[in-house]
């Protein structure tokens, strides 16, 4: 069994965690960033997310966000056996026209998975495209929570909100 701190450092030793100027979704600057993408690209990192987050799902059904949130939903979805679904960022204008990819009953108690929650806002947007399609959503699962302002954005939508990691022990790690 890989502990807390192994998961740690496998995003700190796989270079997920950046230092710099960066801009982030939010529009905040930060002088870090974290990549889950990064880590996400590594099967045995992938799988101890999945592993983690699969162990805290709740309901009938993953969804996640594109582009980062794309794997991880792929992976726990393969790790419990329920179906998942990807929601697209902006409103589509070709094809089926479709803002949420997969089957979605009506009613489906859905578990929301992310990479990097830092303001929330996109996490709010997940949950309500969810909601808006009759889904019932009551929890996301991150893998890094940036500490700023995520969780209270989060919670008073009456979602649980379950981090996997704390940025500040990520950035404790960093060599």
């Amino acid at each position: 069994m890989i502990r807390m701190t192994d998961l740690l450092d496998m995003l700190v030793e796989c270079g997920a965690v950046k230092f710099g100027d960066f801009t982030l979704t939010s529009g905040k600057k930060s002088s870090y960033y974290v990549d889950i993408k990064l880590a996400s690209t590594r099967p045995e990192i992938l799988r101890e997310i999945a592993s983690r987050m699969s162990k805290m799902v709740e309901g009938d059904m993953i969804a996640g966000m594109e582009l980062g949130a794309v794997p991880l939903a792929v992976a726990v979805a393969l790790e419990t056996n329920k179906p998942y679904v990807i929601l697209r960022k902006g409103e589509r204008t070709h094809g089926t026209g479709k803002r949420i990819e997969g089957v979605l009953p009506e009613g489906a108690r859905v578990t929301v998975v992310e990479d990097v929650v830092t303001s929330g806002g996109s996490s709010v947007k997940s949950i309500s495209i969810l909601r808006e399609a009759g889904a019932r959503v009551d929890q996301l699962i991150v893998v890094v929570d940036r500490g700023e302002g995520g969780r209270e954005a989060i919670e008073p939508m009456g979602v649980r909100f379950r981090p996997l990691v704390d940025a500040s022990a990520l950035l404790s790690r960093k060599s």
